[in-house]
């Protein structure tokens, strides 16, 4: 829970919208209805995609989550699980009033414990799920699965030089060139299956 709420944050902040929604929707899902989180993501998950409505021009969608998402952070207070709920309650309200708003007053930062987590705040864990979200928005999904299977193998082997390491954080961190990034670590996963198939074949 921790790293996922880390990463929805950083990405949230690097005004990645679509893609918070999706870090935080996978550990969402898995919740019964008694856990104390539940409510709490379903109002971040339905805020940051009001914002993204607003920002699509899709004010009738933005203004239905703007609604809907102070319903869920009732009962939470100024703060929950250290995220200030604060500001994410004054722009919904503002959002209701004015969709629009998005483009003349940026979204509030969001913050956990007092920082402004981004990006390259995240450890490991959090960047395997920053990775996963946006692979999921970037048609990458099948080559970062891979990358972080190798990852997490090269990881319990003790290999914390792992390149596939080094890539994903690459991958999360550096946007502008992920395409070059994806280039790279695709050859990187197919010289490593193609090792993985050579050893595998010896005990045929």
């Amino acid at each position: 829970m921790d790293a996922a709420l880390r990463a929805g944050i950083a990405l949230y902040n690097a005004g990645q919208y679509r893609v918070a929604h999706d870090a935080w929707e996978h550990p969402w899902i898995g919740m019964s209805d008694a856990d104390e989180h539940k409510d709490f993501l379903q109002g971040l998950i339905q805020f940051t995609v009001a914002i993204h409505h607003a920002t699509v021009d899709n004010e009738a969608g933005a203004r239905n989550l703007a609604e809907k998402a102070p319903t869920y952070l009732d009962g939470y207070g100024d703060a929950f699980a250290g995220v200030d709920l604060a500001p994410v309650r004054r722009y919904l309200a503002a959002l209701r009033e004015d969709p629009s708003v998005v483009g003349r007053r940026d979204p509030p930062t969001l913050t956990r414990h007092g920082e402004a987590v981004e990006l390259g705040d995240l450890d490991f864990d959090g960047t395997i799920l920053a990775a996963d979200a946006i692979a999921e928005t970037e048609d990458d999904e099948e080559l970062i699965e891979q990358a972080i299977e190798y990852a997490q193998d090269d990881l319990e082997a003790g290999d914390e030089g792992s390149q596939f390491v080094t890539f994903l954080f690459d991958y999360v961190r550096q946007p502008d060139a992920r395409e070059i990034i994806c280039q790279r670590l695709s050859e990187h996963v197919d010289r490593r299956a193609a090792r993985d198939d050579d050893v595998s074949g010896l005990f045929k």
